[in-house]
């Protein structure tokens, strides 16, 4: 049996670690970088189950060569925070943030072609790396833009900006025209005084030029907020709205956002 480092790089990008592991690699594999040795599939999955939560690993391979049973890679990876990670191995992330991490990895093959043993090093966080734009419509861009979707959702308009244009336009049917990366930083950081905006992504749809995303939007009261316009708010009550966003990108970055409802507002319980 051949190994089709094209397919792990494949179904690696999906973030399906076990079924990563159980396809490519054997029963007896070890994996050996700076931070230990871990040891069959049980310990593989259990590893990447830790350095994945709240990040999602997405590799570019600049080059690869296999000879035999060996194959070497060099690849930058990207790691995109969509859940706060303080112990990261690589140093702490926030939702919305990338770091990019150059590695060497050489895996020797069974006779079964699978992974017998990984055997990673890596380079300091950034260094001698090569960057993708941060949306598009490549696997780890799309993890990119559940990345932005997250820190929106936090409220940390610090990163969330990040994937803006300075000239970005969104366009909001019951707000109207809101003009530039500061001008929308500046509409919702007052929103998020006293209602916090939080995405549930249901589909995407992702090309270099744009990305068509339906999505929940849900709107929580944090204090009182009779003039919210969607519709009055008490604090701890909730309103859910479908949209369908289309962000139009330039050079990986957000240029245009528009907004369409999908439905009526769905209030929660507690209003009457």
């Amino acid at each position: 049996m051949t190994f089709d480092y094209l397919a792990y790089l494949d179904c690696f990008l999906t973030g399906d670690d076990d079924a990563l592991v159980e396809q490519f690699f054997a029963e007896d594999c070890a994996m050996h970088s700076a931070s230990g040795v871990r040891t069959g599939k049980q310990g593989m999955k259990e590893f990447l189950a830790w350095a994945h939560d709240g990040v999602r690993e997405c590799p570019r391979v600049q080059r690869h060569v296999q000879e035999g049973d060996v194959v070497f890679a060099d690849i930058d990876m990207d790691f995109h925070c969509h859940a706060p990670r303080p112990d990261f191995p690589f140093g702490p992330m926030l939702p919305g943030e990338t770091i990019t991490v150059k590695f060497l990895a050489r895996y020797d093959l069974n006779g079964e072609g699978k992974i017998a043993k990984l055997t990673t090093m890596a380079w300091p966080p950034e260094q001698g790396v090569t960057k993708a734009p941060r949306l598009g419509g490549h696997p780890g861009q799309i993890a990119a833009y559940h990345a932005y979707a997250a820190a929106f959702s936090a409220g940390d308009a610090e990163r969330f900006r990040r994937f803006y244009t300075d000239d970005v336009v969104l366009e909001l049917s019951s707000v109207g025209r809101i003009e530039g990366a500061q001008g929308i930083v500046d509409f919702y950081s007052t929103m998020f005084q006293s209602v916090r905006e939080t995405l549930t992504i249901h589909t995407l749809d992702a090309t270099d030029e744009r990305l068509a995303v339906d999505c929940t939007s849900r709107f929580t009261a944090i204090t009182d907020a009779p003039d919210f316009v969607v519709g009055p708010l008490n604090q701890g009550e909730w309103i859910d709205v479908r949209v369908h966003v289309t962000y139009t990108l330039r050079n990986g970055l957000i240029c245009h956002i528009g907004v369409e409802r999908g439905g009526e507002p769905v209030f929660s319980r507690a209003q009457r």
